[in-house]
């Protein structure tokens, strides 16, 4: 992790005005082809959830911009992204993890699975290790929709959130919307697309 140096970077005045609003959040929704994904986890038994969610945190850790962070009115720039997603327990309930990242699918997974075990075997809502070095991520596999709008808390975030949804049979592919919301003062449609073409890319390895 370091610090930028604000005075010198070339977003000054766009990160000055954006982190004054009171809500610097703008969100768009994507769809993404997940057919390889999809027959690939089938192939190997493994979570499709897993594998497009290593995929994202590749795309997400390729992208600059996505790893930069507000912390005590300073902008910093993470080595590295993690997950923190949203998992459902059996009785419907659920817990946020922290899912450290590794470039390796199946490291990823184990780290995967290892919190889907803590949460399923807890009450907890937040996972022992948290912090702004991650994205907040839910996946809502029962509705196909086409925006989405994540809840804020009021102060100065800068963590980006993404949401999964429905997968749906579109001319013999499986088409999956993603929702991705950020700060503005840090990030702008430019990176999302670059976001979105390293994700699409990834997805279909």
């Amino acid at each position: 992790m370091k610090e930028l140096d604000i005075n010198t970077w070339d977003r000054k005045q766009h990160y000055e005005h954006f982190s004054n609003l009171k809500d610097p959040y703008f969100g768009i929704t994507i769809p993404f082809n997940v057919t390889k994904t999809y027959q690939f986890a089938k192939d190997n038994k493994i979570s499709f959830f897993g594998t497009y969610l290593h995929a994202c945190m590749q795309a997400i850790n390729s992208v600059e911009n996505l790893k930069y962070r507000i912390l005590n009115d300073k902008v910093m720039v993470y080595n590295t992204i993690h997950a923190s997603a949203t998992i459902i327990r059996k009785n419907k309930t659920f817990g946020f993890s922290f899912i450290d990242y590794s470039e390796n699918l199946e490291t990823f997974l184990l780290n995967f699975e290892a919190e889907k075990n803590r949460i399923e075997n807890s009450n907890n809502l937040f996972p022992p290790k948290n912090g702004l070095d991650c994205i907040h991520c839910s996946a809502i596999p029962w509705s196909d929709f086409s925006g989405h709008k994540e809840p804020v808390s009021g102060l100065l975030e800068s963590v980006p959130k993404l949401a999964f949804g429905k997968v749906k049979e579109t001319n013999n592919n499986k088409i999956m919307n993603v929702a991705i919301n950020v700060n503005h003062a840090l990030v702008d449609g430019y990176h999302l697309s670059l976001f979105s073409e390293m994700f699409q890319k990834n997805l279909n390895k």
